[in-house]
């Protein structure tokens, strides 16, 4: 989200000075009683028409924001919001600059100095605490630079924690009117001491809890407190880094994925990036291609993070991570529930694997409006050691069910989106080594991929291995994501296929009105092939990570 709280507000340059910045609503309501943050609503006093002027926020989720207050007696933190039926993380992001918690007997009629003395109790609750967060989690904060944020962490290691948000004006380059922009988006908490059990920079208490998706992660189950599970430690499978072998040859590991409207913003929660990352890692997949990206720069973040290792489990994994890069469609590849969406790889260079060249596949085919309504597969060339890979990542909209079809014709674009065009079969003749994987939509044995098999080509999931999950439905009941292979790549194949399940729930992940999600509807699904790597590339699993090191112009 933009730092822009809405050019028809107005911030006081003292954020605690509220005499002249009241929320405008309608001129026959009275909300003087309504205590703000930089013309913020107050969750905890509010009436349903107040809470109704928020995006996105309609009669019945005021409603239900109301009962839930009444319930828990009062919010304590911004956070506790999303468990709110209606609501959930994404909302909760949409409209958090507009919204604070503050006591309910708060007074919009005390002194500046009086409100910002009793406000601070409650901003500690929200934002950031600068006593544990790192210099990466530090820069996640709108306006704080990278040089400020290792000032930051170099002043608190000199002089101890911070005492109060304003005791950052006496580290070096930040002012008073830094300060001020920062400040809500920060708090200070003395009595926590600093932990390693860390994700994304708030520490937790050291209750565990289950991540396998064994069970529904409820409520109850999590025990959560106050604010979700910010308090919550994240337990990952207990695994041995594998070592890349089998019947003494050398493997390659390689996947496939649906993120799922995956964006900027998904892939910055921290349960998103640690599941992702860790996966990747304790699997030992070294090529993934992703579907579904709503924002190009979102698989970006997973490759950041495997290569510097912000959060606590991928810094300290036991294995090496690697160095890896990533590559995305230039153009559209498919449809999303929020439009049009991307296809990218994510790949580890230091096991002898280079990005030849990559491309969407256009289709002859377009609609009255010359867009293409078929999804358009994203092609790369990869050498994996000696080996050539002819990747075609495709992502395909599982066909609308029953009762779906909002009066649409069988001919719809709806209807396209979930289909092969026939002219792939032109565009995958001759292809070395080919590989078709992705979101199918589809199961195996429909008639609609009946393009590939006439290529040849064979899928290495069965109809009966369901790679679809939930937290509802931990062991899925659909069969749509799979990797296709040519025939001259059969002979690669090293027999083993399996569609990941364990580990991919965070308690950082929202579930609905509760926490504890997974990551997306889809499984990894993943498969192995001998590979003939030479001594140099053998040595490069193991190899440290190189920052810095300079990429095609295929990759990001």
């Amino acid at each position: 989200m933009g730092g822009n709280l809405g050019c028809h507000r107005s911030i006081p340059k003292d954020p605690t000075d509220f005499s002249n910045s009241k929320r405008k609503f309608s001129a026959a309501c009275n909300f003087s009683h309504i205590l703000v943050n930089q013309e913020r609503l107050n969750i905890n006093t509010a009436t349903e028409e107040e809470l109704m002027t928020l995006p996105g926020v309609n009669r019945m989720v005021a409603q239900n924001i109301v009962q839930y207050r009444d319930c828990i007696a009062g919010f304590k933190k911004v956070e506790d919001l999303a468990l709110v039926s209606g609501i959930g993380a994404g909302k909760l992001e949409i409209i958090r600059l507009e919204i604070c918690v503050s006591s309910r007997t708060s007074s919009s009629q005390h002194s500046p100095s009086s409100q910002r003395k009793d406000f601070e109790p409650y901003l500690s609750c929200t934002g950031m605490n600068i006593n544990t967060a790192t210099p990466a989690q530090l820069m996640s904060i709108r306006g704080i630079t990278d040089k400020v944020a290792k000032n930051i962490v170099e002043y608190r290691i000199e002089n101890g924690p911070f005492k109060s948000i304003e005791d950052l004006v006496r580290v070096n380059h930040i002012n008073s009117s830094l300060l001020d922009k920062i400040r809500f988006q920060v708090f200070v908490e003395r009595s926590r001491t600093p932990s390693t059990n860390t994700n994304g920079g708030l520490t937790y208490t050291t209750k565990s809890h289950p991540s396998p998706t064994s069970f529904s992660l409820r409520s109850e189950d999590l025990d959560l407190p106050p604010g979700g599970p910010t308090r919550i430690m994240s337990v990952r499978p207990n695994v041995e880094p594998p070592s890349g072998m089998r019947e003494g040859k050398a493997v390659v590991r390689v996947a496939t994925w649906n993120l799922q409207n995956c964006s900027c913003e998904k892939a910055n929660n921290p349960g998103i990036k640690e599941v992702v990352c860790m996966t990747l890692l304790e699997n030992d997949i070294k090529l993934l291609a992703v579907q579904d990206l709503v924002d190009r720069e979102a698989l970006d973040k997973f490759c950041v993070e495997l290569n510097q290792g912000s959060l606590d489990s991928v810094r300290k994994w036991r294995g090496p991570r690697g160095v890896w890069k990533s590559t995305v469609s230039e153009k559209p590849t498919g449809l999303s529930n929020k439009g049009v969406s991307y296809s990218g790889f994510l790949w580890d260079s230091s096991s002898g694997i280079d990005l030849k060249d990559a491309s969407v596949l256009e289709s002859p085919v377009v609609n009255g409006n010359g867009k293409h309504p078929h999804p358009r597969p994203y092609l790369a060339h990869f050498y994996v050691g000696l080996l050539e890979l002819t990747m075609v990542n495709v992502h395909m909209r599982a066909p609308a069910r029953a009762g779906e079809s909002n009066g649409r014709n069988h001919h719809s674009e709806e209807v396209k989106a979930h289909r092969l065009t026939s002219s792939i079969q032109d565009i995958l003749k001759g292809q070395k080594g080919l590989v078709v994987l992705g979101d199918f939509g589809l199961p195996p044995q429909s008639s609609e991929l009946d393009q590939l098999r006439k290529e040849r080509l064979s899928p290495l999931v069965p109809p009966n291995m369901f790679t679809n999950i939930s937290t509802r439905s931990p062991q899925g009941s659909l069969c749509l994501d799979n990797i296709w292979v040519s025939k001259s790549l059969k002979k690669s194949y090293a027999g083993h296929c399996l569609v990941v399940r364990e580990g991919l729930t965070n308690p950082w992940i929202p579930d609905n009105w509760s926490w504890g999600g997974v990551v997306s509807d889809h499984c990894p699904v993943m498969a192995e092939f001998f590979v003939d790597v030479a001594q140099k590339e053998l040595r490069n699993r193991v190899a440290v990570v190189e920052r810095g090191e300079s990429m095609s112009k295929h990759e990001r």
